[in-house]
């Protein structure tokens, strides 16, 4: 185990608690709590039609939501059915089928996919057959760009070395593998024991069967984490030499996930503890050579995530980061979000739900929005300011034609405050987040929300710490 040297990175514990609120963290701007039930499937039929006006045809990404899990993890804030009942997943498939079919009819001229990825719940619930058959029913609509990233979800307590040589044969070549700590004391409060021993006998198995590209998933915030127990975690992810690390913060919310209430709230650590292992794991992962992206990403410097980001072609979106900014992006399953042009649309969160409108031959589409003139201005401003730390007020002056210190004349104001706590630089024409404000981006961020600004409304976001 290698030495623990206390104060990683420097972090100012007493600044960081001094700005702990609630806030998004902005996979989208607006964030999906904004999303309206007025527009629904016929709006987004009219937005695919207008993919190709002006002879712009953006690329295509697919996320695709399989949600069943055979056991619950007690953090886990995804749309996850717990299940043991395998007939439930073949009918599952057989209406998402169907969705497939019709999403697909609507892309017939311009198919072609770049980035796919399959996540959950645990994609690898499913067997190999069923497997099979969802990437023929994809292939029967899309087409895989021969260079694309094609990525899914492990679970490694329920996959075998024959599932990587199955998924690598169906075109995946990036896989990420949930973990979230090593420590058993830690997996035991959370419902999820899975030994460093079969962790790495799947991710050998994906390196064997050609995946280009390997991730490890941790979480900090759980229930009995410490700084020396996260350090051995540290340890063994390093050894393991993935290529990306992401390492997410447990936004605790018991009154809207009900696997969060088998946690008790006396034994997760406190906002300082949890800063701290953040800091750990920036200053553990950057010594071991990896790139700190921001926020909750790490990757080596020849991946493909450090590379958009040097080459300014970094997003975020649902996934977190990504790449490959201007793609459309189709959701298909119960509760998966896309992203058409200037809107984004989420399928129904009820697989009852899901099912009827499917039933009905309907898209099952619950809600979205169209963004506004404002809304893509201020978008642009978060994407960038969240993915590259700063930020060209010409830039986005020219791309939507405004004054940038007239337009956001409020927001700068507030932001000088920010800027007097060291967490940001105001210049003439650009703005730039200082290390020590990379851990406070979202606080940053939050200033150009234009809802938050009118909507002091935060419970129903996570803490950001």
């Amino acid at each position: 185990m290698s030495q623990f040297v206390p104060d990683p990175m420097g972090v100012d514990v007493d600044l960081l608690l001094r700005l702990e609120r609630n806030g998004p963290r902005y996979t989208s701007y607006p964030t999906a709590d904004r999303f309206v039930e007025a527009f629904g499937p016929d709006a987004y039929r009219i937005w695919t039609a207008k993919r190709n006006i002006g002879g712009i045809i953006r690329p295509l990404s697919l996320y695709v939501h399989l949600p069943f899990c055979s056991s619950p993890c007690f953090y886990c804030a995804c749309n996850k059915i717990i299940t043991r009942d395998r007939s439930q997943a073949a009918q599952y498939l057989r209406y998402l089928y169907r969705e497939i079919a019709m999403q697909g009819e609507l892309f017939r001229t311009d198919p072609n996919v770049v980035q796919l990825h399959w996540g959950g719940g645990t994609p690898t619930f499913f067997n190999h057959d069923e497997l099979r058959e969802l990437m023929a029913a994809i292939l029967n609509y899309f087409q895989l760009a021969e260079e694309g990233e094609y990525s899914v979800e492990i679970d490694p307590r329920t996959a075998e070395q024959e599932t990587m040589a199955v998924l690598s044969r169906l075109g995946f070549n990036r896989a990420s593998f949930g973990v979230q700590d090593f420590d058993p004391t830690v997996q035991k409060a959370v419902n999820r024991v899975q030994t460093k021993e079969e962790t790495l006998r799947v991710i050998k198995a994906a390196r064997s069967a050609g995946f280009k590209s390997v991730s490890i998933d941790l979480i900090y915030g759980l229930p009995y984490q410490n700084i020396v127990s996260f350090n051995e975690t540290l340890d063994c992810v390093i050894a393991m030499d993935p290529d990306r690390v992401s390492i997410y913060s447990y936004a605790h919310l018991p009154n809207l996930f009900a696997g969060q209430r088998r946690i008790n709230e006396a034994d997760l650590p406190d906002a300082g503890t949890k800063l701290q292992l953040l800091g750990l794991a920036i200053r553990r992962m950057t010594e071991a050579g990896y790139i700190y992206i921001g926020m909750d990403h790490f990757a080596k410097p020849d991946n493909e995530l450090a590379e958009a980001q040097r080459q300014g072609r970094l997003q975020r979106n649902f996934q977190g980061y990504s790449t490959y900014p201007d793609c459309d992006m189709v959701g298909l399953g119960v509760s998966a979000i896309g992203k058409i042009g200037p809107t984004y649309c989420q399928n129904f969160k009820k697989l009852e739900e899901y099912y009827e409108r499917l039933d009905h031959g309907q898209l099952p589409i619950m809600r979205g929005i169209e963004l506004t003139a404002d809304d893509l201005v201020r978008r642009a401003v978060i994407q960038t300011l969240m993915c590259h730390f700063e930020m060209s007020k010409e830039a986005i002056e020219k791309a939507h034609v405004l004054d940038f210190d007239s337009y956001f004349a409020p927001e700068l104001a507030e932001l000088r405050g920010l800027e007097q706590q060291g967490l940001l630089d105001l210049e003439d024409r650009w703005i730039n987040v200082t290390k020590r404000g990379r851990f406070a981006i979202r606080d940053i961020c939050m200033v150009f929300d234009k809802y938050l600004r009118t909507d002091r409304e935060r419970r129903r976001y996570s803490k950001l710490i």
